[in-house]
């Protein structure tokens, strides 16, 4: 089974269209057949993402560091519930878990992880597509930021990143994008 990694916010944020946009990509993923891999809790988009999948009867594998189950965040409801050491772990588990990656609205955790992965694919350690849902307008500056870069000279490689407004395209364009080994 192709699984999709999602990384997105812990927080709900402050518009409700954010967590209609994580539950509508953990509803299409079920749907097409494709597994969820994604930061492993049950609060705000990771959560709605993830319940959203597990109700459209897809499997969902969750990655969470210690200290967050600790806590009392992860999602125990999970298919498949990874307990790893920390924040690297997880990056590393998510990545050699999925074959493409999505980010949704976040904080600086999904920045994070998003372009740790984005990094290692400019580098070649991997060639995985690489979207953002970019609900609402939210990823438009970090978009344009990327733009100016190439244009300055500073992106080299494979930097392209897929951004569309509505979750179908831009799954559509991730799968087409998937290198098949």
């Amino acid at each position: 089974m192709m699984h999709v990694a999602v990384f997105c916010g812990a927080s709900g944020g402050n518009d409700a269209a954010y967590a209609e946009a994580a539950r509508e990509v953990g509803h299409v993923l079920a749907v097409r057949g494709l597994g969820l891999v994604y930061g492993g809790g049950r609060v705000g988009l990771m959560g709605a993402v993830a319940d959203a999948a597990l109700e459209a009867g897809g499997r969902v594998v969750g990655v969470i560091p210690g200290f967050m189950r600790d806590k009392e965040l992860a999602h125990e409801g999970a298919t498949e519930l990874l307990v790893v050491r920390d924040m690297h772990e997880r990056k590393l588990v998510m990545h050699e878990r999925s074959q493409a990656v999505i980010a949704l609205p976040g904080g600086f955790g999904t920045m994070d992880e998003l372009f740790e992965l984005l990094t290692w694919r400019q580098l070649g350690l991997h060639a995985k597509p690489m979207g953002m849902l970019n609900a609402k307008g939210f990823y438009n500056g970090l978009l344009e930021q990327a733009a100016h870069m190439a244009r300055e000279g500073f992106l080299h490689g494979p930097t392209r990143i897929i951004a569309h407004e509505r979750v179908e395209p831009l799954l559509d364009e991730l799968l087409a994008s998937v290198v098949r080994v």
